[in-house]
């Protein structure tokens, strides 16, 4: 099977300019192509994810990869799947995000000996006479067709500001300024830029008289077609600061029967026909598909110590054995005692399993609480500091959240 061939079984090729140029350039190892990140947090997230892993996946097969760091599309903002304008950001601000992309980035790519780069468009983005991008640049785009791109689309309604509209100018520009210093021959991306990336590909041809391709992944989307890597908390994200090794484990490990083998066949390095082989699985042997899919996963983001770590964590909680130590842990202090016992409102608050009392009254008068197992119907329950043992307890709010308590 051919690295083109494999993308396709795994489900991640949405869109191509020239499937057989692209198949040849890819399959071959002849493609330099890259992919960009708009610096728009301190971390990547779990949306990140799928590009870094095509990134990996064609960069083992000899193609060179080239991570561009929007260091100067962020000061403007991308439109692409929004309704409203992007927070503007101050370049001090950009920077250290650009820093904190570029140290999680080399876990998944090898950038030793040339094999890849990474690079930052704020240096030739930022110093770009306006006037000569209208001359150069803006003469090549045709504001109807602009119009008509699905990332506009959306903000017509609310109103699109002209800042916005220059962003696909901008991304095109990338390209030609990549295809002529790095002969970068291909740019990858999520389907939800499309729109930009042919911009780049006509502008190459119209200013250079040379071909340059264009292949779009399929978004991450659950079965109800929502954008996964979401959760009510906010983003899943790839620094263990922002999202613990064991959270980011759970997320996978909670994922919805219908999605785990689109989520392992597009996400994993697993043999296609080992992930061929659990298509008959169901019932128990789906959460083993599950359990799979986030060792996986979190080996490849945190390292395999931590995934271990994480997996025994998730067994002590749901199977009742395993290490608890790396759970979620709230330590308390005689301090939060100092005005008698803890009711189990005040508790649920604490470990922010709850936002408020009143919020947390409803958990446990619909009998979604446990503590150490047992099952609190009393909203009057309290807890004093030593009824926390040594190891703690552990407190649950439904199937998936919970926190061990631990009183120093």
């Amino acid at each position: 099977m051919t690295l083109y061939d494999e993308l396709v079984a795994r489900g991640l090729i949405a869109q191509v300019t020239d499937e057989a140029e692209i198949k040849d350039l890819i399959n071959n190892g002849k493609a330099t192509f890259y992919i960009g990140f708009d610096p728009t947090a301190d971390s990547l997230h779990v949306g990140h994810f799928m590009a870094l892993c095509l990134m990996k996946r064609l960069q083992m097969a000899g193609n060179k990869p080239i991570a561009l760091i929007g260091g100067g599309t962020a000061m403007i903002g991308d439109p692409s799947g929004r309704t409203d304008m992007r927070q503007m950001m101050t370049p001090e601000t950009i920077q250290h995000n650009c820093d904190c992309f570029k140290k999680q980035m080399s876990r998944f790519i090898d950038f030793s000996d040339g094999k890849a780069l990474m690079v930052n468009n704020a240096d030739w983005l930022m110093d770009l006479n306006y006037i000569d991008v209208l001359r150069e640049v803006g003469a090549h785009f045709s504001v109807n067709r602009m119009l008509t791109a699905e990332c506009y689309k959306q903000r017509m309604e609310k109103g699109l500001s002209f800042l916005e509209f220059n962003y696909m100018i901008m991304q095109s520009y990338d390209f030609y300024t990549l295809y002529q210093k790095y002969g970068c021959n291909m740019e990858f991306g999520g389907d939800d830029q499309w729109s930009n990336m042919l911009g780049g590909t006509e502008l190459i041809r119209r200013k250079l008289g040379k071909d340059a391709y264009a292949m779009t992944i399929n978004l991450l989307l659950n079965s109800e077609g929502k954008k996964m890597g979401k959760t009510q908390s906010g983003a899943v994200w790839l620094d263990p600061n922002k999202t613990s090794p064991f959270d980011f484990f759970q997320y996978w490990r909670n994922v919805s029967d219908a999605d785990v083998l689109k989520c392992i066949r597009m996400l994993t390095f697993l043999p296609l026909e080992e992930i061929d082989a659990m298509e008959s699985w169901e019932g128990a042997q789906l959460n083993q598909a599950k359990e799979i899919l986030a060792f996986e996963l979190t080996k490849l983001v945190h390292g395999e110590e931590e995934a271990n770590k994480a997996k025994e964590a998730s067994h002590a909680l749901f199977a009742g054995g395993g290490d608890s130590a790396h759970m979620p842990t709230l330590e308390l202090t005689a301090a939060d005692f100092a005005d008698g016992d803890l009711d189990i409102l005040a508790l649920l608050v604490k470990a922010e399993l709850a936002p408020s009392r009143s919020d947390a009254r409803r958990a446990v008068q619909q009998g979604g609480v446990s503590v150490a197992d047992e099952k609190v119907t009393d909203i009057q329950t309290t807890y004093g500091a030593d009824a926390f043992g040594a190891d703690g307890l552990v407190v649950k709010r439904g199937k998936k959240k919970f926190v061990k308590i631990i009183v120093k």
